[in-house]
């Protein structure tokens, strides 16, 4: 589906990287299993606690709707239609505002990096420049978040 930009599962590898910033909020360090990429990611873990080890999935789209179908990007609670969200325990919106290609020389970068903030809250995802291919400049999209029992 086109309205996906990217699915995988990461493993946490480490978190606020030695020095904790703020008090409600970790920034965790990933790699995902399948596509090897590197991921970023600030999270209030007030609300959705984070440990080194914990493995989850995280899928990024451009809508919530199961049929892909775009929609306005204000939510509803009144809505009873399914959504993608239903499936997740920790969802943000957001909007890319940096895409960076590797420094090869070549016209073509291989490997990317896709930045993107949650109202403040940062996203790096970094790999294949094909598994990255979706993320455009100034459009908005979904973060969904599920940890898996292993």
């Amino acid at each position: 589906m086109a309205d996906i930009l990217f699915e995988d599962i990461f493993e946490v590898k480490d978190i606020d990287s030695g020095r904790k910033r703020f008090l409600r909020v970790s920034r965790i360090f990933c790699e995902s299993e399948s596509f090897k990429m590197d991921l970023i990611l600030d999270v209030n873990t007030q609300i959705y606690p984070m440990d080194l080890g914990d493995k989850f999935r995280l899928k990024i789209c451009t809508t919530l709707r199961e049929d892909g179908k775009p929609d306005t990007g204000e939510f509803n609670q009144h809505d009873t239609a399914p959504s993608r969200a239903d499936q997740f325990e920790y969802v943000m919106y957001g909007q890319v505002y940096r895409i960076e290609g590797d420094e090869s020389g070549s016209e073509t970068a291989s490997t990317l990096s896709a930045y993107v903030s949650f109202g403040g809250l940062l996203m790096r995802l970094k790999g294949d420049a094909n598994n990255l291919h979706g993320f455009k400049i100034d459009s908005s999209v979904y973060l969904l978040m599920k940890k898996l029992a292993f």
